[in-house]
């Protein structure tokens, strides 16, 4: 893979306006994802997890639906398919869910320092999936990172080296995240940034209907109106408008500096963690998040720098 690929890049024609728009693209999404952890802790306390996480990819495959209608894009063709597929499991089913059983049982701040692995994850899955041969440094950093994670996570739960079932959850949701986000940036290429997320949402929209649906019927959605706000920007933001300015950045470029302003969505997530849902904010969490984000950061940099020669062939 080339070098100016990042763990969640789209490779498009450069835009010719400066590179500084970029970065302010890319901060917008990145602030607008920032919220997505609090405030799903926050529509947990009232409704179903499973109503949310399903709920809110069908608000977002609606907008998607007709995004794609009113601008007539193209269909997908062939393998196009079975990738969109990957990444409608990892980003619009896997995630959502995952993180939102999740978070009914650990504070948005435990959260958000576990999931401070995705960009390290998604560049590893970037990676396996481009058939990199990075440096021996890019294993071991994200390697440190993981350990950070799990000891911060299990010494926040039942001790040190026992995980608690929503840790596992969070786990799992960074996984499912990083594969969606390496094979959404290898299909964008061909399908464009918002369409490739916009088409997948599509895809899932039958099976999140049905789980939406199997929700109510079990219990019937029944949350304050702060706690429907929430759901609504989960849906509507967290799903759907904050792909275009995240991905208008990285169209915009510098697409490996645009790429590496998503370390800054964890310690915002933190942020209003303790400002919007009142959570203390420990030193170890503090430090716990401060060593992910830093193992993340550096794995992400050794990824992008350019390998020896002899390893590029």
């Amino acid at each position: 893979m080339r070098d100016n690929s990042s763990a969640t890049e789209v490779l498009r024609p450069p835009i010719s306006v400066r590179p500084a728009n970029g970065l302010w693209w890319g901060l917008l999404g990145v602030a607008a994802f920032s919220f997505t952890v609090p405030f799903t802790r926050l529509a947990v306390g009232g409704l179903d997890p499973l109503f949310i996480g399903s709920g809110r990819a069908v608000v977002a495959a609606v907008l998607a639906a007709c995004a794609l209608a009113l601008t007539r894009q193209r269909l997908p063709h062939g393998a196009q398919w079975k990738s969109l597929a990957v990444v409608a499991g990892g980003v619009v089913v896997g995630f959502p869910l995952l993180t939102s059983f999740a978070l009914t049982a650990v504070p948005a701040s435990h959260g958000a320092v576990v999931i401070a692995l995705l960009p390290a994850a998604t560049a590893t899955m970037a990676v396996l999936r481009g058939r990199e041969r990075p440096r021996p440094a890019f294993w071991l950093i994200s390697g440190v990172g993981a350990v950070a994670a799990i000891a911060f996570a299990s010494a926040q739960s039942a001790g040190l080296g026992q995980l608690q079932w929503p840790d596992l959850l969070l786990f799992g949701a960074v996984v499912a995240a990083a594969v969606g986000y390496a094979e959404g940036g290898l299909l964008a290429r061909d399908l464009g940034a918002w369409q490739t997320v916009s088409w997948a949402l599509v895809l899932a929209s039958p099976l999140m209907v049905f789980l939406m649906v199997l929700s109510m019927a079990q219990q019937p959605p029944s949350g304050t109106a702060v706690q429907w706000a929430a759901f609504a920007y989960l849906g509507v933001v967290s799903m759907f408008l904050g792909f275009f300015a995240w991905y208008h950045g990285l169209a915009i470029g510098p697409m490996a500096q645009v790429g590496q302003v998503q370390l800054i969505q964890p310690v915002l997530s933190i942020c209003w963690a303790g400002l919007l849902l009142g959570e203390t904010l420990a030193w170890t969490t503090i430090a716990g998040g401060l060593v992910v984000i830093l193992c993340a950061g550096l794995a992400v940099r050794t990824r992008l720098s350019r390998p020896p020669s002899n390893l590029t062939r």
